[in-house]
């Protein structure tokens, strides 16, 4: 009996398994010594998919699912790394090319359906690279898990993101009705249909992103993304004084100095102030002086010194 068992189940497993891990090794090792090649061909393809282990693998499903996953995390960090020529746009990846991203995703998802994380990170990601495959795979993790009012919050933020206001209020009151869902996911229900666009809703968005993730790469989409709306309410506010004082003396002020002392009236949203610095610079969220375009008597941001969006 014990000699049947080692024969038609142990002995399988321990094929399978290591046959895994020695491709994963000799994919490596071939990585390591393989020669340049041109611009546009460093991503090989997969050389195993996982989705052909499934049912296969002994119970091990889960351990390849996280390795699956584990290179999703590194992909893009290593693309970047790789890459310090590009002007990087964390809202728009496609220059990096990261064409493996899905298909890891998508393995590590068909060999373990409940595997949230992996898919909270390419709802989060993939909207950056492909708005389909984002929707997709969002539809396949909440598909798999109808209980996970998250996976419902990560669909209904790619829906916004494309515009997609109905659907996205739709999938928000769908995430709302599961137990347990943050009050937060009614409140954008009722958000996307009258205010789907506005700042304030893309503010409550980012801000929940960024209380809700620990992986670093999301933390900084959203906190970029919070810099680039609260520099717009600045910008607003700035170009409005400026307009004012324009419209009395009949020029555009020299400098930002002349129109302090109407910025120090104005509160910003979330009762911010202005940011001055020691030369008395109105600075943005990222402490890099604004620019006055005298020309236009327009606020303009060091887009490449601060990465805020112009």
């Amino acid at each position: 009996m014990q000699r049947s068992t080692l024969a038609s189940v142990i002995l399988p497993a321990v094929i399978v398994i290591a046959g895994f891990a020695v491709v994963i090794t000799l994919s490596s090792y071939i990585e390591s010594v393989r020669p340049q090649l041109p611009a546009g061909y460093e991503d090989s393809d997969l050389a195993v998919q996982g989705s052909w282990l499934k049912g296969y693998a002994f119970g091990t499903e889960g351990l390849i699912a996280d390795w699956y996953y584990m290179r999703a995390l590194q992909y893009i960090g290593d693309k970047m790394l790789k890459s310090p020529e590009l002007e990087i746009d964390l809202g728009d990846l496609r220059s990096l090319n990261p064409r493996l991203l899905y298909p890891y995703l998508q393995n590590a998802t068909d060999l373990d359906p409940h595997f949230v994380a992996a898919f909270s990170y390419g709802a989060v990601v993939m909207p950056a690279i492909d708005s389909q495959q984002a929707i997709e795979l969002a539809k396949k993790g909440v598909a798999n898990n109808p209980d996970s009012w998250r996976l419902h919050q990560h669909l209904a933020y790619i829906y916004w993101k494309l515009g997609h206001y109905r659907e996205a209020s739709e999938t928000y009151q769908k995430g709302s009705e599961i137990e347990g869902a943050a009050p937060f996911m009614r409140l954008m229900a009722a958000a996307m249909k009258t205010e789907g666009g506005s700042r304030e809703t893309a503010r409550s968005i980012y801000r929940q992103m960024l209380d809700s993730f620990d992986d670093e790469q999301v933390r900084i989409t959203a906190q970029r993304r919070l810099q680039d709306l609260d520099s717009l309410d600045e910008r607003d506010a700035i170009d409005k004084a400026l307009a004012e004082v324009k419209d009395i003396t009949g020029r555009c002020p020299s400098s930002f100095s002349e129109i302090l002392p109407r910025l120090a009236a104005v509160k910003l949203p979330g009762g911010r102030d202005f940011r001055i610095d020691k030369s008395r610079n109105i600075v943005d969220p990222t402490d890099i002086p604004y620019i006055l375009d005298q020309g236009n008597c327009k606020t303009v941001v060091d887009a490449d010194r601060s990465g805020i969006a112009p």
